[in-house]
């Protein structure tokens, strides 16, 4: 166990250290989590839309039944929902410009011009209140907005911000003189890297738009391209038990070897399980069955609970069944942290890093969590996640909430918690009196100290 540390530490550990560090990948996880706070309170409107009856009257499902009332509620949700890609594109090159200093605005707002240009518009009808509707045209596709859109907004947002950085590395653009106020000279500066990408991206959308017309391929627009080059190679490759079990081993890998592992699997992982996301939310507000089971919820609340590894099963055996004074304490000061999903006190106070001892369930918990809820929801003992909570919603709560108030998910949860109990139950004993025999021969040392 000591070598395969060792040697995880000395070609594994650099190489994840590079990745943590790395720009873009930074730039996409601050980016996307922009759009979280939008997302959560989008959530919290179809939640209440949606919220269950617990009533005599067996023919009601939901407490409100005013169709024209859910109707109104779930605006907001639509409009959170539905600019997804939007704030994603700007947050991404808005982070990347940060990390690069420059103009973090200016790289936001070339991005969400270029996201719109290779966006493809389309016609709409629309009543006016009577018996007859028109036709509206040039609308934006409130689908490629949303969730649909996250992958072409991340390359557009890390593209825009490269041209932009690279436009004035080169010192190619224009100045103003002195005394022209600097939000002038800002924006003066932005006009040839905008102008870059702006082009960039209309010459790309008509290249497609003549190869669709012309039958050479089946691609419409650039979302097109993206989804068949990469969101459906990854989706197939993760969208699955094997794919979700790899994903979680990993992440659990970087934390053992003390690196943010949520932090560098899950930034790739995000736009996967968030678009994942959306499709159920979008399909429970329209009364259709949601289909994804791997989304951003799934990981958060059924996976994770109490942090990665699962851990507050850990802290729960460390506060009622430890013999070791230490042990006891650190559950009691880990508990409040781990039931608001925060497991840093555990994970480095215990240690379980570069713990061989601990590590073992600290993989098994999420993998066996993962396989227990997949099977809870695929066989639909236990509803799909369709709403989404901020990630440190406690567990039982952001079980409920997460599946759209259904009680099968805190019960999930519940069930969760006791098979990790029962995983991390063998390897504490055992670390337990470790930790329980220093102390005896701590205190032992210590008397005969005094006696001496």
């Amino acid at each position: 166990m000591n070598r395969l540390l060792d040697f995880l530490e000395k070609h594994f550990m650099p190489l994840a250290a590079k990745l943590g560090a790395q720009k873009h990948l930074q730039a996409l996880r601050d980016g996307i989590t922009l759009s979280m706070p939008m997302i959560i309170i989008g959530s919290f409107f179809l939640i209440i839309a949606f919220l269950p009856y617990f009533g005599d009257d067996p023919n009601r499902q939901y407490l409100i039944t005013s169709d024209a009332i859910r109707a109104k509620l779930l605006i907001p949700q639509a409009a959170t929902f539905g600019m997804m890609g939007l704030i994603t594109a700007f947050g991404v090159a808005y982070r990347l410009a940060e990390r690069y200093n420059v103009d973090a605005v200016n790289s936001g707002v070339i991005a969400l011009c270029a996201f719109l240009i290779a966006t493809p518009f389309t016609t709409a009808f629309t009543p006016d209140g009577s018996k007859h509707t028109y036709m509206v045209s040039d609308v934006i596709p409130t689908m490629y907005m949303g969730s649909a859109g996250i992958f072409v907004a991340i390359i557009i947002g890390i593209f825009a911000t490269e041209v932009y950085r690279f436009v004035l590395k080169k010192n190619i653009v224009i100045k103003m003189p002195d005394g022209v106020p600097p939000a002038v000279s800002k924006s003066f500066v932005a006009l040839i890297p905008g102008f870059f990408v702006v082009s960039a991206t209309w010459g790309v959308r008509l290249l497609i738009d003549y190869l669709h017309e012309a039958g050479v391929t089946n691609a419409a627009s650039l979302h097109d391209v993206v989804s068949a080059v990469l969101t459906q190679p990854l989706s197939a490759l993760t969208g699955n038990l094997a794919g979700q079990i790899v994903v979680v081993f990993l992440i659990s890998l970087f934390w053992v070897l003390g690196l943010h592992g949520d932090n560098i699997v899950g930034t790739i992982m995000s736009p996967i399980w968030l678009k994942a996301t959306g499709d159920n939310a979008t399909a429970f507000a329209h009364h259709h069955a949601p289909t994804q089971i791997f989304t951003n919820e799934f990981y958060g609340s059924f996976v994770t609970i109490g942090g990665t590894g699962g851990t507050i099963a850990l802290v729960l055996l460390f506060m009622f069944a430890s013999k070791s004074k230490q042990l006891k304490q650190l559950g009691k000061l880990s508990f409040p942290a781990g039931l608001f999903m925060i497991n840093e006190p555990v994970i480095f106070g215990t240690p379980i890093v570069m713990n061989p001892l601990l590590f073992i369930p600290f993989f098994l918990a999420p993998i066996v969590n993962v396989i227990a809820a997949y099977i809870g929801m695929d066989t639909g003992l236990v509803a799909k996640t369709v709403a989404a909570v901020p990630w440190t919603t406690p567990p039982i709560i952001s079980g409920f909430l997460a599946t759209g108030g259904h009680i099968s998910g805190a019960i999930m949860q519940l069930v969760s918690v006791g098979l990790d109990i029962i995983l991390y139950l063998p390897f504490f004993k055992l670390w337990d009196k470790i930790k329980a025999r220093e102390e005896m021969e701590f205190t032992a040392m210590e008397a005969n100290k005094k006696a001496i």
